[in-house]
């Protein structure tokens, strides 16, 4: 892997291990005490989350917008040998990157709008 690589994907293992309570493992904030059935409908909610793809339906739209403007930056600026081909895989890691955390943030949404189904108040 080339340094530009190495050195775009660490944010992003860094910033995925940062979001332990994201995605499907969401426990979203409740105004008020929960009820006794709270843990089984958190359970079931989360299952439901988790049943989704991580990447979405416009991952491949993203990484390819991500992957030309960085290629084209590079050209742009600084044409030297292989920069375009780095820069492109640079925006291709960040465009994935991008894309996993707009799924994660989908299936937060699904936990919320699922436990506020089952009657509970979400507020976050």
């Amino acid at each position: 892997m080339t340094k530009p690589l190495r050195l775009a994907a660490l944010p992003l293992v860094l910033l995925a291990a940062a979001c332990s309570n994201s995605g499907a493992n969401y426990v979203p904030v409740i105004d008020g005490t929960p009820g006794p059935n709270f843990n089984v409908d958190l359970a079931e909610c989360q299952q439901l989350a988790a049943s989704q793809p991580a990447l979405g339906p416009g991952t491949g739209s993203t990484v390819a917008t991500t992957t030309g403007v960085a290629a084209a930056g590079a050209a742009i600026t600084n044409n030297k040998g292989n920069n375009v081909l780095e820069a492109a895989a640079v925006g291709a890691v960040a465009g994935l990157g991008a894309a996993g955390l707009e799924g994660q943030r989908e299936k937060e949404r699904i936990i919320r709008n699922c436990m506020r189904g089952r009657g509970y108040k979400v507020v976050g």
